[in-house]
Formats: structure tokens, sequence, C-alpha cells
């Protein structure tokens, strides 16, 4: 029997709501960036696309085909619950990888007794001079700590104003929610409402996350 046109439209319809709610739950996320702790690289009011997909395990090789996965690495930039209140999402920048043996000395980063080089890094104030001896400052002195087994050292790019690992210990890997991938949408949210499309970043729209 031949379906009449509108179920056909209502069954399509039915269909498109279906795949969307199953691409928004389980592959991609909307974020937005609520602070400055990842200036310069991303700024408040940018708003991006989240891969939720591409840490967790396939169980098949059709999901290793049609969605690729790997292991989080150095430098990702990943959305995940706040360790302290889980409800609520942040984004910050892998840094210390389970094992590391990792030191923060005069605002410079070294992984196992090596400096690594971070061209995103972003300082308000410049680094204490090469003689200024350890304080208790953790946006310049930090560690050494050793990175537990199934856990992260998480920064934030804007390493003066980052409330990130410094202040609340590892991230667990089962709190990760995915690695951040593009801005779609960037609005400057301090402008006034006359000139609202004049405040929208145009620069940044589709930008990738590095």
């Amino acid at each position: 029997m031949k379906k009449s046109v509108p179920r056909e439209y209502f069954e399509s319809l039915v269909i498109a709501v279906i795949l969307a709610l199953f691409v928004r739950t389980w592959v991609f996320q909307a974020f937005k960036i609520p602070t400055g702790s990842m200036e310069n690289n991303l700024l408040i009011g940018d708003h991006l696309i989240v891969n939720k997909m591409i840490f967790s395990p396939a169980l098949t090789g059709l999901e290793r085909a049609i969605l690729p996965r790997r292991e989080i690495r150095r430098g990702d930039v990943v959305v995940f619950k706040y360790p302290e209140e889980p409800e609520r999402d942040f984004i910050k920048r892998v840094i210390g990888l389970p094992g590391d043996r990792l030191e923060l000395r005069r605002k410079k980063i070294f992984i196992n007794g090596q400096p690594i080089d971070e061209a995103y890094v972003h300082l308000i104030e410049p680094p204490p001079p090469d003689d200024a001896p350890p304080t208790g400052d953790l946006r310049a002195w930090y560690g050494p700590v050793t990175v537990p087994e199934h856990q992260f050292f998480m920064m934030g790019d804007n390493r003066d104003n980052s409330q990130d690992s410094r202040y609340w210990g590892f991230l667990p890997e089962s709190y990760v929610k995915g690695k951040a991938l593009f801005i779609y949408f960037s609005f400057e949210e301090e402008g006034s409402l006359a000139g609202m499309f004049s405040d929208i970043r145009w620069s940044r729209m589709l930008n990738r996350v590095r």
C-alpha cells in the first residue's frame, strides 16, 4: 500500500529529529566559552563544536571507520566535567599525560625534566627572573608531580588567569567529554544591543581550535 504524502513527510521529519538527537547526544556538542582562561586562543563569546566520540572506545570496526578515534594527546583542547562540580563543563588544554613527571618553573612547563614548547601560552605578567627563588605563587611554580594512571594535568592557555589542575588537581579520564574542533560562532558579549550585528566576530567563524 502506497504511503500518503503527509505520512512520508511526517516519517522523514521523525527520522531527521531522531538523527539530530543522536548526533547532539552522542557525537557532537555545542560549547560556549564563558571565561578568559583560554585567551588568546579562545575568547569569551566563542561558540565551539566538540567531538564527543574521538576519545571513546569503538565497539566495532564499522564504528572505527565511520567515527575515527584516538588516544588523548598532549596539547589537545578538551571539554570535561569540572572535578569539584561535575555538573559544570570546563575547557582546558592537556599538558600532562599519565606517567609524566611535571613541573612549573618560572611559568615554564617541564615534562620529565625537559622544557616543552608552548606557543599558545598567554601571560599577563612576565616570568620571574632566572635568579628568583621559588615561591608559593602557583602561577609561576608548581610541582614536581607525577600524573597518575588514567588521569591528566590540565592548564588554561591564559596561565595567569586560569583555574586549572594547579588548583584542583588531576583530571580523571572518565570526566573527559570531547575534543574542541572549531568555532562556529563568536560574539562580543560586552557590546550593545544596537550594535549586535557589528559585534559578531566574523573573522573567527569556522576557525579550528589548535
